[in-house]
């Protein structure tokens, strides 16, 4: 069982998904590649020059990796909750996490087939959003939601600022106490 699953590999799941792994959290992060952030050019994300979407979710999905996040390229069609979590049935398998974050950009189908709270977007083009409270936690406990499918602009550097929050809050509940991660320069001796 993972401890934490993120659906959707766009900058706020990618990002929710290098933090829990980066926290040591046994991490798995689903998408189905239809990423808004895939049609995107960027050149007004902090840190960089400029990076085309389709790369900006490869080097996101490949940080992850790096900490030990298992990526599956796979569709969510439900989500059960079971004993312990919950059973997720992709288009493939199926697995088992006892938290969810869902960052799915624009798309709410998922959340409101699983009978999750939505309401009406503020963003242009973005027609409902999975309500949330300010931790990210939606109506149904251990399931939460980061990025534009929680109601965040929808510009790539504050959806994936919005996903480490998230995964930073669900991180604290598993701990049970705040979780903070700062790296520290190294230095050539």
């Amino acid at each position: 069982m993972y401890d934490i699953a993120v659906i959707g590999a766009g900058p706020a799941g990618a990002s929710a998904a290098l933090f829990a792994a980066k926290a040591g959290k046994n991490t798995l992060l689903i998408h189905n590649d239809k990423s808004m952030t895939k049609r995107a050019w960027l050149e007004n994300y902090y840190g960089i020059e400029e990076i085309s979407g389709p790369d900006l979710i490869d080097i996101g999905k490949k940080q992850a990796v790096k900490f030990g996040a298992a990526v599956k390229d796979e569709k969510v069609q439900n989500i059960v909750k079971i004993d312990v979590g919950f059973r997720i049935e992709t288009n493939i398998g199926q697995y088992e996490a006892k938290y969810i974050i869902i960052a799915t950009g624009a798309l709410t189908e998922l959340a409101e087939h699983l009978g999750l709270k939505i309401k009406p977007a503020t963003e242009p083009r973005i027609k409902t959003v999975i309500d949330v409270d300010t931790n990210g936690q939606t109506s149904l406990d251990g399931i939460w939601a980061a990025g534009t499918a929680a109601g965040v602009s929808v510009h790539a550097i504050i959806t994936a600022g919005d996903g480490a929050r998230v995964a930073i809050n669900v991180i604290s509940e598993i701990n049970g106490e705040r979780y903070v991660d700062h790296d520290i320069l190294k230095t050539s001796e």
